[in-house]
């Protein structure tokens, strides 16, 4: 069992109703928990079509948004940005020019350079990603697509085909860094620039 407290601190408080849950039930039900979670919202926030933007977070003209989104308080969203399939912006988080977030959530303080691609993701705070990292959230390769978690040598199943990464808190990936679907970062690693990280034993 993964306690996802202890990857990100926030976690728990933002969505107490999946305490104990896995990280990919979250993205496996990630519309659905943002469009619960947008219900709560106050009167900070601006709402429509199921995108929720706070009053003091900045987004570019030129960004693309399919909802269901939050986009929190003090967040930034440069040009040419795209969301889609269910997403959550913690507190200050920025998102940088041509990044694209697909079904993640995302804790306070984090920051995507530039064209970075990070898909079916919890991402944790003060995470940061050099230009060009891309988090992963498919075999294509694979004429099985299941994807498998690795923890403390324990093969697990996450009943999804579509699963990026845990990426715990304040972890620093570096530019052009790719994390192979399924990967699990413990808090504070360090991924270093051209870095392949894939922790499949397959």
């Amino acid at each position: 069992m993964i306690r996802l407290s202890d990857y990100i601190k926030r976690y728990d408080q933002t969505f107490n109703a999946l305490g104990g849950k896995e990280p990919w039930y979250a993205v496996k039900n990630i519309q659905q928990i943002i469009l619960d979670k947008i219900q709560t919202l106050d009167s900070d926030y601006t709402i429509s079509n199921d995108t929720a933007i706070h009053k003091t977070a900045t987004v570019d003209s030129h960004a693309t948004l399919k909802g269901p989104i939050i986009i929190s308080a003090h967040c930034f969203i440069g040009p040419h940005a795209y969301f889609r399939g269910g997403i959550f912006l913690d507190e200050y988080v920025s998102i940088g020019p041509g990044c694209e977030v697909k079904s993640s959530l995302i804790f306070s303080y984090s920051a995507f350079g530039h064209f970075n691609f990070v898909g079916d993701s919890l991402v944790g705070s003060h995470v940061n990603m050099e230009a060009g990292a891309v988090v992963a959230n498919h075999y294509n390769e694979r004429k099985d697509k299941s994807i498998f978690a690795f923890l403390n040598g324990e093969r697990i199943r996450t009943g999804l085909e579509k699963f990026g990464a845990l990426i715990a808190d304040d972890c620093k990936i570096g530019a052009n860094a790719v994390l192979s679907p399924g990967t699990i970062l413990e808090p504070q690693t360090i991924v270093n620039r051209l870095q392949l990280i894939d922790q499949s034993r397959d």
